[in-house]
């Protein structure tokens, strides 16, 4: 195999008039790697992909692409029939009034593929992609996942040497990701293709051989993933502590990274000679520690670090005492939110199926699912925006049918579309807010200065709310929600689009909220990794609640039922994941250059993995146990529930 570089990037730089989106990038994409460009938002990451798809010119730097410099629209049309571009977006790329199989057959027109050839590589790419029981439905009535796997289809229907995939699982649910990356493990080892995905989404970087951590449009560091790790050593230790705000508080004296997740603060401590929980241990003294975990750090950890360490980082802010004023006061024994039963169709849709919950004042409580599972139709009853079809609830003591105006000024809410006036600014748009929960006008500047704070705008109250980034935007938009200090905070989706250190900053706050002032909290997110953050959780899917219980809890119900999750190093990874599948392990699964899988009886299963693969020739390095995920529990409740359904049809 050619051992040049598959894409090879010099210098880069791509200027949209003052913003700077790539700032003098170099970068090497090995060939036949899964390599991955990981960042938030406004990363640059994008903006590199389609110069070396060439569907966009760029302004400075070199770009070769399988040798060849693309320099001109004729050098990217020379190479575009061996390289697949399928842009940012939930079916960008398809045409919603063609069928899943009229959009591949366009797509194979287009690409000049062989009658003969599409027969036999579309019926394989339907196959794997569990499509094929749906090749006549209209791609505008397919799921975000569905479209994504289409998009991918017809992506490598004319079998591409390299692909390029932008940001292809933002908003899909937890088990389409999982069978997009299956896919994409099982295209790369058995043709060979290179690919270059980029992501923001921390969590998927295990699925990488090589990755590039970006901002603003510059990259922190670059190499295999094992070598990511490495470039902070310490460990990871998460303790469960009382009083949390004051072991918070003594923790971030001593450490950088400490984040709260339910009953537990996580704790990024760097290498050192005295052993790591024991540091934390010796930290918080004289408090009532009941557990301690240490583990080894995550990409998230490493890129937070680098953030900090380049000057980009920004200190956590303590959360400023709010003003004096008019409080509403709830009955602190009795939940602040109860579901009971709700149920919501549409037609003969039924989005929301008997779904009950409570929450309780202080606590942060998660809605979690992929996009339809329900969620949002959830909040919109208990905020009386939507009628339920059956059910009853209350909300701050209110009955949710027959009190929507009593709730709504009880209540602060933050929608999952941004919820500002952009092109008013700071200022205007608290005064604006307070105007509408009609908070008495003697109160409005001190809580005025207190969300300026609040929201880290100092210096800003003028600035055009549009210009903000958008950590900062969603922060102003939370204080906007607290003008009139509600007891109870709805947000919907809150994070969408905010880097990891701005999404751990507003977690902070949302913690301090909930801890200090007793804010009872209900937050949705699609994001499986921020279910860490929440006391409870219900986890919502077709409209139901699956599972219903703290994180440790989940996780533990799911560990009894199918086991612990092993995770096997050894030579050609996508060989002994078919070894292990047709050795009775059907859920083996690879992440980047490992293989997965679940065992009710670890040490047993240990043994049985080492033989089947040594007796298919292939040399085992290690078998380590990892941590279950969030992820892992819900696609678990949900690969279980279709798996019955199966069964009862």
């Amino acid at each position: 195999m050619d051992s040049a570089p598959v894409v090879r990037i010099r210098g880069l730089v791509k200027n949209y008039k003052d913003v700077h989106a790539v700032r003098g990038l170099d970068l090497d994409v090995p060939r036949g790697s899964l390599f991955g460009l990981i960042g938030s938002d406004g990363a640059g990451k994008s903006s590199t992909m389609k110069t070396v798809a060439g569907v966009m010119g760029y302004d400075h730097g070199t770009v070769e692409v399988f040798g060849q410099a693309i320099d001109s629209e004729a050098a990217a049309e020379r190479i575009k029939l061996r390289l697949g571009f399928m842009p940012q977006g939930l079916g960008q790329n398809l045409y919603p009034d063609l069928s899943i199989e009229e959009n591949i057959d366009f797509f194979a027109r287009l690409r000049l593929v062989k009658a003969d050839d599409l027969v036999e590589r579309k019926e394989k790419l339907l196959r794997m992609t569990r499509l094929d029981k749906f090749r006549d439905r209209a791609m505008k009535n397919l799921s975000g996942g569905m479209k994504q796997k289409l998009g991918l289809v017809c992506t490598l229907i004319h079998e591409p040497e390299l692909i390029i995939l932008d940001e292809p699982t933002t908003g899909v649910d937890p088990v389409s990701r999982r069978d997009f990356w299956a896919i994409l493990a099982e295209l790369l080892a058995e043709k060979g293709i290179s690919a270059l995905v980029s992501t923001a989404y921390m969590d998927e970087a295990s699925r990488f051989h090589h990755a590039a951590l970006m901002h603003h449009g510059r990259i922190l560091a670059h190499g295999e993933i094992e070598e990511l790790i490495h470039l902070q050593p310490g460990t990871v230790v998460s303790v469960a502590v009382q009083p949390q705000l004051e072991a918070l508080n003594r923790l971030r004296s001593r450490f950088e990274q400490v984040v709260a997740l339910g009953n537990f603060l996580r704790v990024f401590v760097p290498a050192q000679d005295a052993s790591a929980d024991e540091v934390v241990k010796d930290v918080l003294s004289g408090l009532e520690v009941s557990e301690v975990q240490t583990d080894t750090p995550e990409l998230e950890d490493i890129y937070v670090g680098l953030l900090e360490s380049s000057g980009d980082g920004q200190a956590v802010r303590d959360l400023p005492s709010p003003p004096e004023g008019t409080v509403i006061h709830l009955d602190p024994d009795r939940p602040v939110i109860e579901a009971k039963n709700l149920v919501r169709d549409f037609g003969a849709f039924r989005a929301v199926d008997h779904v009950s919950f409570d929450v309780r004042p202080g606590e942060i409580f998660g809605l979690l699912g992929a996009n339809g599972a329900g969620k949002t139709t959830v909040i919109k009853m208990l905020t009386g925006i939507l009628r339920p079809s059956d059910g009853a609830g209350s909300v701050a003591g209110a009955d949710m049918r027959h009190s929507g105006s009593t709730i709504k000024k009880r209540i602060g809410y933050m929608s999952q579309a941004f919820s500002l006036y952009q092109d008013l600014t700071v200022v205007e748009n608290i005064r604006l807010y307070a105007g509408i929960y009609a908070v008495p006008p003697k109160e409005v500047e001190p809580r005025l200065r207190w969300i300026v704070d609040l929201a880290g705008l100092e210096g800003m109250e003028g600035a055009l709310t549009g210009s903000l980034p958008m950590g900062l935007r969603q922060r102003l938009a939370l204080g906007c929600a607290l003008v009139h200090r509600p007891p109870i905070l709805f947000l919907d989706e809150p994070t969408s689009g905010v880097d990891p250190m701005g999404r751990r900053e507003f977690w902070d706050v949302l913690f301090r909220l909930s801890r200090q002032e007793e804010v009872g909290l209900l937050v949705t997110t699609h994001y499986m990794v921020e279910a860490e953050y929440c006391d409870r959780i219900a986890l919502m899917h077709a409209g139901k609640v699956v599972a219903y219980d703290s994180p440790a809890g989940l996780k533990s119900d799911v560990e009894g039922r199918f086991g612990q999750l092993l995770e096997v190093r050894c030579e050609t990874p996508y060989k002994a994941q078919n070894v292990l599948r047709s050795g009775g392990f059907d859920d083996a699964t690879l992440h980047g250059r490992r293989v997965q899988v679940l065992a009710p009886d670890a040490e047993k299963v240990k043994t049985q993995v080492k033989s089947l693969l040594e007796r298919a020739g292939i040399p085992v390095h290690d078998i380590r146990r990892l941590p279950l995920t969030m992820e892992n529990v819900f696609v678990q409740n949900v690969l279980d529930l279709e798996h019955k359904a199966g069964m009862a049809a």
